[in-house]
C-alpha cells in the first residue's frame, strides 16, 4: 500500500473513531467526547484558545475560556452558555463551539456557572449577567469588539441568555445600557415551562414564590434585542412549543424574533450538529451565521414566525 493509500485508511480510522465518540457522547451525554471528535477531525486550524480559567467573578465557578480567530481583530464577539439542565455541563467541554465561531471570525466567550444545589434560581442568571459585564469590559485585550456582542445558549443556557435580553435587571443592574447586546441566540431552549414536569427545573426553580418570574415568556416585550430560536421537531427534553410561543409573544409585541424549526432533530440535534464531523450538516451553522450577518447589517428584515 502506497502512502497516499496508507493516509487514506488513517482519515478513515479517525472518521470512524470520532464517529463512535460522537455515537458515545450522544447516548450518554458526555459532551467532552463530542469536544474530542470535533478537535480529531476538524483540528483547530485557524483558531487560538487564547484563555483559559479567567475568573469573572469570586466564586469557583465562575471562570471562563476564550477562544478566538487566528488572525489580528478587533472582531464581533459571541458569549455562548452551555446546557445542562442546570446541574451539569462545562465550559471546556464546548471549545468546539468556540472553533465552530471563531473560523467564521468571532471571539467565543464560554463562561461557567453556578449549577444546581448552588446554582438555583437566580444564580444562573446572575452569574450570567456577570459574564457578560466581564466581557464588556475586558474582551478586547483578546480580540473582540465589545461593541458587537451577541448570545447564544443551548437548553439551560438558552434559558439564561434570552433571560438576559429580556428582563432588563439583569445587565441593568452591572450598569450595562439598554441595546449593549446586538442579538439573542437560543437553542432548544425553555422558555414556557411551568408548571414545572423535571426534576431539573424543580431542583433549580421550585423554590421560587412566583414562578412566572422565571419564565421568559412573562417579559416579552417589544424592544427586546433580535432574537433567533432554533428547535428541533423531534426535541421530547424541552418541547419545540417554548421557541413557537415565545416568538409569537415578541412578533407580536412588535420585537424582532426568527423560529427556526428542524425537521427530525432532537435536543441534543442542536448543538451536535455544531461539531465536526456532523457540523457539514449546515442546518444548524447556516441560520445562525445568516443570522449574524443580518444582525450587523440593521436594515435587513427579520422574519416573523410563521403560524
Amino acid at each position: 500500500m502506497g502512502w497516499i493509500g496508507w493516509t487514506v485508511t488513517v482519515l478513515l480510522l479517525l472518521a470512524a473513531a470520532a464517529f463512535a465518540v460522537w455515537r458515545y457522547a450522544h447516548a450518554t451525554g458526555a459532551v467532552g467526547l463530542l469536544d474530542l471528535a470535533d478537535r480529531t477531525v476538524g483540528g483547530t486550524a485557524g483558531t487560538l484558545e487564547v484563555a483559559s480559567g479567567i475568573r469573572y467573578g469570586p466564586l469557583p465557578a465562575q471562570r471562563l475560556d476564550i477562544v478566538a480567530p487566528n488572525k489580528p481583530g478587533p472582531h464581533p464577539v459571541l458569549v455562548f452558555i452551555h446546557g445542562g439542565g442546570w446541574h451539569s455541563g462545562r465550559p471546556e467541554d464546548y471549545h468546539f463551539i468556540g472553533r465552530t465561531f471563531a473560523r467564521a471570525g468571532y471571539v467565543v466567550v464560554l463562561p461557567g456557572y453556578r449549577l444546581v444545589p448552588d446554582g438555583v434560581y437566580p444564580h444562573m442568571l446572575e452569574d450570567g449577567a456577570a459574564a457578560v459585564a466581564w466581557t464588556a469590559q475586558n474582551v478586547a485585550r483578546y480580540g473582540g469588539d465589545p461593541s458587537q456582542v451577541v448570545l447564544m445558549g443551548h437548553s439551560a443556557g438558552a434559558h439564561t441568555v434570552v433571560m438576559l435580553g429580556l428582563e432588563r435587571q439583569w445587565l441593568g443592574r452591572l450598569g450595562l445600557p439598554e441595546g449593549f447586546m446586538k442579538g439573542v441566540f437560543g437553542l432548544s431552549g425553555p422558555y414556557d415551562f411551568h408548571p414545572f414536569t423535571s426534576d431539573s427545573a424543580r431542583n433549580a426553580f421550585g423554590h421560587v414564590k412566583d414562578p412566572k418570574l422565571t419564565q421568559p415568556i412573562t417579559f416579552a416585550r417589544g424592544d427586546a434585542p433580535p432574537m433567533l430560536l432554533l428547535t428541533g421537531d423531534a426535541d421530547t427534553t424541552v418541547k419545540p412549543r417554548n421557541s413557537k410561543v415565545l416568538a409569537k409573544a415578541l412578533t407580536e409585541r412588535g420585537g424582532r424574533a426568527e423560529l427556526v424549526i428542524l425537521p427530525g432533530v432532537d435536543h441534543a440535534g442542536t448543538v451536535l450538529k455544531l461539531a465536526q464531523p456532523f457540523s457539514r450538516d449546515a442546518s444548524v451553522s447556516a441560520p445562525v451565521l445568516d443570522f449574524l450577518a443580518r444582525l450587523r447589517q440593521p436594515s435587513a428584515p427579520i422574519q416573523a414566525p410563521a403560524e
